[in-house]
This record gives C-alpha cells, structure tokens and sequence, in this order.
C-alpha cells in the first residue's frame, strides 16, 4: 500500500473499527457503584454531599436544605494512549498483524473508569471525602447543634480489603466525572507530519479528560478484617442502622459485596453456599450480590 492522504484515510477506518467493536464488546462495571456525572469545567464541587433530608410533615414555613456545611471537588485530569504502526508494515501491506493492538486500545479505553473508580475503595482508607475524614474511617461526624457523635464505616485489619455497598440509590457510593471521552485519532497526512518523517510510523491515539471521586460514605463498608460471617454481619448491621443528623434512620440497605482475588473464595463460601461446612443452614445465602473484582489484586 503506498503510503499517501487516500490510502491512510482507509486505514484509518479499519482501524477505528477494530477499536469501537472492542469498545463496545468490552464489560465493565463501574456503573454498579459509581453515580456517573458529566462535566462542563475544569472541575466540579459537589456542594450536595451529606445535605439530603428526609421527608418532613408541612408544618409552618418549608425546611430548606442549604448547601452550605460540605464543599468536595473533583479536578478533571487528562490521559491518553498512543499507539503506532511503522510506515514499512503499511507499505508491505502487514499492517493487518497491528490490528490487536488497536483492540486492546478500546478494551483499555471501556476498561479504564473500572480501574479508576475500584481503586479508590483500595484508597479509601487513606483518602479524604467530603466531610473531612477518610471515605472510611471511625469517626465521621454526624448530628448537628453540638450534638454529633462519631460514626464509623469501617473495620479495622492487615488483610485484603472487601467493601459492602448499597449501590440501588440514585446516589452511589463513588462518583465517575466525564469532561471529555475517549476518541480514536490518527496522526496522517504522512508528507506534513513531523512524526513520520522523523520516525517512520503512523500513530494513532486516544485522550480523555476524567476523574474518579467519593460519594456518600454512608453507602460504604470497608474491611480489612477476615472475611467471615461475623464480620461480614457486623458490617451489615452497622449500614442498617444508620442515621442522618436529624437522628431518623437513613434506611440503608447493602445490596453488593466486592472482593479481589484474595478473597474470592471466602466471598463465594460465604454467599454462595446453601450449607455451612457442619451441614448447618447458611444464612448469608445469596444475602447481597458478589462482585469479584480484578481490580482489587
């Protein structure tokens, strides 16, 4: 194939219909815990967090919530992947053995808010969320007029973590932000690109502006302590019983347990065997849904 604007426009198609088929093959599952936010900014600040109250008798003048206690902002940040086929190949018509590399691309480009957004349980012991504690922590304040109390979502440990979660809620437990997706472009026009007469190679690439943040640490468990059923029901009835600051139960109701590969084993005995290993009822039986989670290793 000689290597001109004509020639490379064509290629340029079959290689963007490599990328998109294997973008659009690709499974993930970020949006089962992540409330999907679209961008128009460098940033966005979620003045909302933490300010939901329930539903109130009408008695006198209406209760405004106003959003003046909580200011959490996530930056956008830029990434991208660049991938290049030498001129040689596309001359000898061999550009074919490429094609791999551009499908990977759009697995990686379907992949990467999974990467982004399950690494942030991994880090939520660590990182701050919107009251100023750690996503999970032992000591999130709740109440108001001077009458807060420390509320904990978490257990301590020095195991793999696993996390429950109530993800049926409009609000989910992180946030995915998107400024700008992913989009398939190619370098061409070989007899103006500095590249090409530099290098010898086409390159295509994908940029995108994004960022993972925290939701609602009330819709999160974390752990860190052996995944048994005594943890595992301790951490349920904590999500259970919580509270907003008017002291009403929140009504939380874990419905998804996430675990890595260290813990797949406890998590599928634990949820997904009829029986205890002494022949007894198991009562956690299909109790939440399992996420087994890659991106947790």
């Amino acid at each position: 194939m000689d290597v001109n604007a004509q020639n490379l426009g064509i290629l340029n198609t079959t290689v963007s219909t490599a990328f998109n088929n294997a973008f659009d093959a690709a499974e993930s599952m970020y949006q089962k815990v992540a409330t999907v936010v679209p961008s128009s900014a460098a940033a966005n600040t979620y003045a909302w967090l933490g300010k939901s109250n329930q539903i109130r008798e009408w008695l006198g003048p209406r209760a405004i919530n106003r959003l003046e206690k909580h200011q959490y902002t996530i930056q956008n940040k830029k990434f991208e992947k660049t991938e290049g086929i030498p001129v040689d190949e596309i001359e000898d018509d061999n550009y074919g053995v490429y094609t791999p590399l551009f499908q990977q691309m759009g697995v990686d480009a379907a992949e990467f808010p999974d990467i982004r957004t399950f690494g942030l349980l991994k880090t939520g012991f660590s990182e701050l969320c919107y009251d100023n504690q750690n996503f999970f922590d032992t000591d999130h304040p709740v109440g108001s007029d001077g009458e807060e109390v420390s509320v904990s979502n978490m257990q301590a440990g020095s195991g793999e973590g696993w996390y429950l979660l109530c993800t049926k809620r409009p609000i989910k437990p992180l946030i995915w932000q998107t400024r700008k997706n992913f989009n398939l472009v190619m370098k061409s026009n070989p007899e103006t690109s500095d590249h090409v007469f530099l290098n010898d190679e086409v390159l295509w690439g994908i940029d995108g502006r994004y960022n993972a943040g925290f939701g609602l640490w009330q819709l999160a468990f974390g752990s860190k302590a052996e995944l048994n059923a005594d943890n595992f029901t301790a951490a349920r009835e904590s999500m259970l019983s919580l509270k907003n600051d008017a002291g009403s139960p929140l009504g939380i109701i874990p419905d998804l347990l996430v675990v890595g590969p260290n813990n797949m084993s406890k998590a599928e005995t634990l949820l997904e065997a009829v029986n205890n290993a002494n022949g007894s009822t198991n009562t956690n039986y299909k109790k939440v849904e399992l996420l087994i989670c890659p991106w947790l290793a």
